[in-house]
């Protein structure tokens, strides 16, 4: 009977060659595809009845990519490698190849499909600097852009602000500005320590140095590089050299900003430490003391771009422009496309943009990677001759020839961009194991971990939960610092006691610079090893321990991180603050932030949208350290499981770093896996 049953039901597969939506819908009742990425497909069928399979299944594929963090659907690989590119479990595989027979066979026959289509808006682009050789625009919800070294598919609203920043970064860069290069000379020789200008390695040129002179030159400047090479150190040099060269250094408006309100606090406060040392060494030379007073508090970029509430848009803009002369934004890796669009867009003609990051961090949650997009071609310099001889005029800096490109492939990009290759801080056994894993050295990084006899590194492998608990409570040998050491300083305030502002202010500060001597970094939000468990398994461990007193949702002690901008609030999503008594000594509880050496505080009943934050997953850890960090990768691994978010992980820590594995191998896997995000932006930058 069951046979029978079997033989004459219906199969849907078969189905879904007249219907391809009822394939899309089962693959996303089967967890393959998100809901919303068929919906998006179905919405396609009510705008056109007549729109082809290859349109309703390169939508929904288009609208998984980029809830993946990709900007467009590479076309050439989904027709040949739709495995590869979907990467869907293994058993996903039959049911979709027998459905792929049922689409076009070649590359040819999906692109007539898409251009036949009223829905799709077809480009043909070389370079953002190119005339626009379109079909016109009606608002098509789709665009195909075929005339880079691959046909790209996008959302419409991708595209435009993928053109968007493509243009404004061509513009930008190619537009020179006047230098006096004997000032300047003058100045950088006083800025930095002198160098062997005759230098033939790449780690004699001081390239912090070279850094700064080509900033002289242009609009927009990228400066990468890894922890402990400088970037901000360098940043402070260079607005003291854009203040000892302006003619009217008084008029100067300087901005700083980073994706959140951590990265932003830790931003101002080492440009302040650079500044102060640069003052006392240069004396009466420079007044840096007043310029320093003069740089406004660093702020979040949704904070200085006027995020209006509940909308995308921002106050400033295209038609209203920021009112500064520099911006140096800092942790560029975690800015996503449209946050650079529209950050660039709102940047005054002529003003100068520093974007400072590392190019081998995670890229941003949201679509997009822009840093790495405008960094493809660092390593290996790609300097004209021209800019060759201007740091050799301007900097004493020799570029070593390994460095200079053929002219003709030299883009304008290029000249603007600087890596800084030593790392001045980073150069321990920390330091060892994070370029290790960037370069994909598995042998050397499992021999550091396990050869480590100092306890600045450590591995758990397939620990028990109890075990990573342990770790949060008591630390380990070698690594005291836990969430006892904050939670110790919570309770040392005796119930009710008042204390005068000064003295609440100086206990607050020193829970929030405990709490953030140690934090837990996931992988992931869901599962045994994600953040969700974890927070709720090391909150009830603590609690057992005698360190946490829970009283419902707000109890004093309880670290919680912002998931969701509030400029009325001055909150942002990323902000993490620790939950503790009011000034009054009342039950009244707020969550304190600490900005630098300034506290903020928002009461709890304000808070709507926050989390516990005793894990928190790796990207949102970026713009942070810790002095013990403790990476979890979880048992079963995890698609995002990466090379780049293992580099991340192990670059938030400052002195200690332990790794726990859900199970053997994950390490290994994880440094084989590179991330790569589709975009079409270092294409068009390059003029492919």
């Amino acid at each position: 009977m069951t046979e029978s049953i079997l033989q004459d039901a219906p199969n849907p597969l078969t189905a879904s060659i007249a219907d391809p939506l009822v394939t899309l819908h089962s693959w996303a009742d089967k967890g393959w595809l998100r809901r919303l990425d068929s919906a998006l497909a179905a919405f396609m069928r009510e705008l056109d009845p007549a729109a082809t399979p290859a349109l309703l299944v390169s939508t929904a594929v288009l609208a998984q990519m980029e809830g993946r963090g990709h900007t467009c659907l590479p076309l050439r690989r989904l027709v040949t490698q739709p495995d590869e590119i979907l990467a869907w479990p293994p058993a996903a595989r039959e049911d979709l190849n027998a459905f792929w027979k049922t689409l076009p066979a070649s590359l040819a026959g999906w692109l007539d499909a898409l251009r036949a289509s009223p829905l799709v808006r077809s480009v043909s682009l070389k370079h953002a600097g190119d005339a626009m050789q379109d079909e016109p625009d009606h608002g098509q919800p789709l665009v195909l852009s075929s005339s880079l070294d691959e046909p790209l598919l996008y959302l419409r609203r991708y595209w435009l602000h993928e053109r968007e920043v493509a243009f404004e970064v061509l513009q930008r860069t190619s537009a020179s500005q006047i230098v006096d290069e004997v000032l300047a000379r003058q100045w950088l020789d006083r800025l930095f320590d002198p160098v062997d200008s005759t230098a033939v390695s790449a780690c004699e040129v001081d390239w912090q140095k070279l850094a700064c002179a080509v900033a002289l030159r242009a609009s927009l400047t990228v400066i990468t590089g890894g922890p402990g090479t400088g970037k901000t150190y360098t940043a402070a040099r260079l607005l003291a050299l854009l203040f000892a060269m302006h003619t009217e250094p008084q008029r100067l408006r300087v901005a700083l900003a980073a994706p959140t309100g951590k990265a932003a606090a830790r931003l101002r406060q080492s440009i302040d430490a650079s500044l102060q040392e640069l003052s006392a060494r240069l004396g009466n030379e420079l007044d840096l003391q007043a310029f320093t007073r003069r740089i406004g508090a660093a702020r979040t970029l949704h904070s200085l771009l006027g995020a209006r509430p509940d909308t995308r848009a921002f106050r400033f803009n295209a038609s209203h422009l920021l009112d500064v002369d520099i911006l140096i934004v800092d942790e560029a890796s975690m800015v996503h496309l449209e946050m650079m669009s529209a950050l660039l867009q709102a940047m005054p003609w002529g003003a100068k943009l520093i974007l400072l990051g590392d190019k081998d961090q995670l890229a941003s949650v949201e679509a997009g990677a822009v840093l790495g997009d405008l960094c493809r071609e660092t390593m290996g310099g790609r300097y004209s001759q021209q800019t060759a001889w201007y740091a050799q005029a301007v900097a004493g800096q020799a570029l070593p020839l390994e460095f200079l490109g053929k002219d003709s492939h030299a883009t304008a990009l290029a000249q603007q961009t600087v890596m800084l290759r030593r790392s001045r801080r980073f150069g321990g056994v920390i330091g060892q194991l994070a370029l290790a894993v960037n370069g994909g050295n598995n042998k050397l990084a499992q021999h550091l971990i396990t050869s480590d006899k100092a306890g600045v590194l450590h591995a758990m492998r397939q620990p028990s939960v109890d075990t990573v608990l342990g770790l949060a409570v008591r630390g380990r040998l070698g690594a005291a610092a836990c969430y006892a050491d904050y939670l110790r300083l919570v309770g040392s305030r005796p119930a009710g006691v008042v204390l005068d502002a000064p003295r609440h202010e100086a206990w607050v500060k020193s829970i929030l610079v405990a709490f953030d001597r140690f934090r837990i970094l996931c992988a992931v939000h869901e599962g045994e090893w994600g953040t969700k468990s974890l927070n709720q398994t090391v909150q009830q461990a603590l609690a057992d321990a005698g360190l946490l007193k829970p009283r419902g949702e707000w109890f004093a002690g309880r670290p919680v991180m912002v998931t969701r901008n509030n400029a009325e609030l001055g909150v942002f999503n990323g902000d993490v603050g620790v939950t503790l008594p009011g000034i009054s000594g009342s039950a009244a509880l707020r969550v304190y932030f600490l900005d630098g050496d300034s506290l903020r505080s928002v009461g709890v009943s304000r808070l709507a949208h926050a989390e516990t934050a005793f894990a928190m997953t790796v990207h949102k850890s970026q713009g942070s350290e810790f002095l013990h960090t403790a990476l979890v990768l979880p048992a079963g691994g995890a698609r995002g499981l990466t090379r780049e978010l293992v580099y991340t992980g192990i670059t938030r820590a400052r002195e200690r770093f332990t790794l726990i594995e859900g199970q053997p191998g994950l390490l290994h896997r994880a440094i084989e896996q590179q991330s790569e995000r589709a975009s079409g932006l270092g294409l068009q930058l390059d003029g492919k």
